[in-house]
This record gives C-alpha cells, structure tokens and sequence, in this order.
C-alpha cells in the first residue's frame, strides 16, 4: 500500500514535471538553433523559419524575460546581436545578463519603470531595418511590465481606466479591446514598429487557450477589435463617463477616423511577422500526464481549462473522485477565482487545497489520496507560497495545532490553515508562469 508520504512525494514530482515543461530558458533551447549563417525557427505545425538576418534584435518583456534572454544569448552568435538587448520583467526576477540592459518594473500595477522601459523597446524596434530581425521573447505579465500609452493619455489616465473595467467585471479580451487603443505597443503595435524588419515572437503563454493576441496584449500579432468596440464596451459597462476626459477624447478621435486603427490581420506589419508557442498550460498538463504515467498511473485529464470559484472547484472534484474505484491520477490546468469574504491571508490554489481536504471528508473520500493545487510561478496570491498538498490527515493536523479549517476556509485564510498542518506548497519562484496545476493522486480502499 502506497503510504501518505509516497503519494505526496509523487505528487510533488509529476506538478514539478509540469513546471519543467514551462521552463523558459529551456523553451527558447527548443524552439531556437543556430546553423552556420542561419538562424532556425521552430513553428508550432512543425516546419521551421529560416532566415540569414544581418542583425538580430533582442526584445523580451515578461515575468520569464531574463531566462529566455539568456538562452537565445547563448544560442545566437554574438556578432549577429544587434543594439544591447532588452529585457523587462519584473522586480523580483531581475538577473543581470551580459549586454542587455535588465528593467525591473512594477506588476501587476503598472509603474514609471515599466513606462521607460517601453519607451526603449520602442526605440529599440523603430531603429531596425530591413534584413534584419526583430526576436521578440513574450511571458506573462507583459502587459503591466511594458505600459506606453498613446500620447494624449498618462500612465495614470490609463492604469484608472483598466482598475475601472476590473470592478466592473470586464473580461480580460475585454479590457485588452479598450487597452490596445490606449496604447502604442499593444495589439499589434510593436510590429508596427519594427518595420521593415522582420519580427518574430517566441510566446510563452498564461493564457487559458493560448489566444496570441491576449499575451501581454498582443503586441506583435493582428487586432480584430475598433475603436468602436471599445467606446461601446465601455458605455455597456456603464463606466464611459467614469473614464478620464482624455481617454474618452482619444477614443471618439479613432472612432472618426482621425487616429490609426490597430493593425489588422492584412496590414503591412504583419507580412513578414511570425510567432511561434513554446510554453503553455496545455503543454504542462500534457507533460504532468506523462509523468504520472511513467509512475504506472492511470491517468486522465480532469479539465484543461480548469475555471470558476475555487472552493466550488474543489467540492466537484471531491465529489468526482468518490466514484473512482481503482487507483487513478486526475490531472488539470486552469486559472480558478476566489471572491474575498474574509481578511485572512491566501490565494486561490491555497483556498482550493483548503477547500478540497474539507469537501473530501464531508463527502467521504476514502482510501489514501493526495491533492496539489499550486501557481507554476511560484506564488499564490500575496504569500510566499506556490500553493497547497493536503492529504486525509490534513484536518486533523490542523485541529491538533489549535485551528479550525472551516472557520479558516470562511476567512479566507488558508495560507495559515495550510501552514498549521505543514500542507503548503514552497517552491519559490520558479521563473516562468502558465497560470495553476492540480494533481490528485488517489488509491481507494479495497
């Protein structure tokens, strides 16, 4: 019988497995190669693009900047970079790399930082010149990293006009729609830029879906959205006239055709503009399932866009597995939500861990079982946790130490409920981000 400690360890290796998958520096190692005079592009259907650029410009924004800058360094011969390389991420995962100039910035609040260093990828991407590539590296976080908002409107005007599509309950395409006519390198922008160069991105997605034009906003890929759109998004939303002077002038501008729209998919920029995914949820999943194969599991993918209230992700998957009568390893990817009722201290894969060990004896999951719930960067919500690893002696742990896990869940406090039963996930950050993975592990009774 495989004992509580085994299944944790197991546990622990196939989410570990699923965080490698995403590893940027070892990513950008896969996609990119350098031949002689040519540098070779792996494309997501397989075939490759090949070019003899004369110069090649390093651009990278994201929370995995510095890794996968470092790794096209490497691979890249030195006299084919172009002007010192660029890379943005934020404060905490800023190494310093040989000739590129390493931006700390704010995120997920966007800061006068990241407003400089948007200004020099700019100026970086306007300087290129035909024959030569532009090798744009995209991560998570992007968005906040890299703000330039269009001339008429202050990074404050702009961050107001997001935080006012967030309360409102706007959905990320949505506020990408009004953001990108904000801003002169999202949806397409920096391609625009670029030209006539070639540009390429390498995109490693936190995107459920990998939509390419949600990825830090798109800024080397098409636009489908006006400005039209978003002045009638905004006026839905009820929040038009709640939105600075100056934005609502920027927009109506566009409306009439006295401003640029983005690019579309048949504009000039993106004729010689490629991009290809090297890292997403989906691969991590994928990647978790094979390791939990090569563990002799049966395996099955229990959602790969695993969404919704954490606590009620939790009770179906508790209530799901109760059925299951042979020894099986339930894997998923996702990004879940946690509306705060408490002032306790958590995040949602720490509330869901949480949730799941008190769903799973109110529903009488029996047998040993062991569920990881945890952010692939490494952090959990303003902690200094990945997430959670309960098993059936959770609760009594927490009882034992003087707490009460119901009472906690309802606070909305399970960093500390986790932490009392020594169940929190601790990785540290790992320098990449594919949103959340869950692993649970379960041998029923015979």
């Amino acid at each position: 019988m495989t004992t509580p400690f085994e299944l944790r360890q197991q546990a622990m290796g196939i989410f570990q497995a699923g965080v490698v998958a995403a590893d940027p520096f070892l990513a950008v190692k896969r996609y990119l190669t350098a031949r002689g005079p040519h540098l070779e592009i792996l494309l997501n259907d397989g075939s490759t693009r090949v070019g003899r650029w004369s110069k090649i410009h390093l651009i990278a924004f994201g929370k995995a900047a510095c890794a996968m800058t470092k790794a096209a360094q490497e691979i890249i011969p030195a006299h084919l970079l172009g002007d010192t390389g660029i890379a943005v991420t934020n404060y905490e995962n800023v190494i310093a790399l040989n000739s590129v100039e390493v931006i700390g910035a704010g995120h997920p609040l966007p800061d006068d930082a990241g407003l400089d260093a948007a200004q020099r990828i700019a100026g970086q991407a306007a300087r290129a010149q035909q024959g030569e590539l532009v090798l744009v590296l995209v991560s998570g976080g992007g968005s906040a990293l890299a703000p330039y908002p269009v001339a008429s409107v202050s990074l404050q005007e702009k961050s107001a006009t997001t935080g006012l599509l967030l309360s409102c309950g706007a959905t990320i395409n949505q506020i990408n729609c009004v953001r990108k006519h904000l801003s002169r390198l999202k949806g397409g922008g920096l391609a625009r830029l670029a030209l006539p160069a070639d540009v390429h991105a390498l995109v490693l997605s936190d995107v459920l879906g990998d939509d390419l034009s949600a990825i830090a906003s798109g800024p080397t890929v098409p636009d489908h959205t006006t400005y039209t759109d978003a002045i009638t998004l905004l006026k839905s939303k009820g929040i038009w006239d709640k939105v600075p002077a100056s934005v609502q002038s920027h927009l109506e501008q566009g409306r009439l055709g006295k401003l640029p729209e983005t690019p579309k998919a048949d504009d000039v920029a993106f004729k010689n503009a490629g991009h290809t995914l090297i890292g997403s949820n989906a691969l991590s999943v994928a990647a978790m399932l094979d390791a939990a194969q090569n563990l002799g599991y049966e395996a099955r993918v229990y959602s790969g866009q695993l969404c919704g209230e954490a606590r009620g992700e939790a009770e179906k998957l508790a209530v799901y597995a109760r059925g299951i009568g042979k020894p099986l390893a339930l894997l998923a990817g996702g990004e879940t939500t946690v509306t705060l009722k408490g002032g306790g201290l958590g995040g949602r894969n720490q509330e869901m861990a949480l949730a799941f060990a008190l769903a799973a004896k109110r529903h009488g999951l029996t047998g040993q079982w062991a569920f990881l719930s945890g952010g692939t960067d490494g952090r959990d919500g303003p902690t200094d946790a990945a997430g959670g690893l309960v098993d059936p002696g959770s609760l009594n742990r927490m009882i034992s130490a003087g707490c009460d896990p119901e009472a906690l869940l309802a606070n909305n406090d399970s960093y500390n409920a986790l932490k009392s039963s020594l169940d929190v996930l601790d990785t540290g950050p790992t320098g990449t981000n594919v949103a959340d993975l869950q692993v649970l592990l379960i041998h029923p009774q015979s």
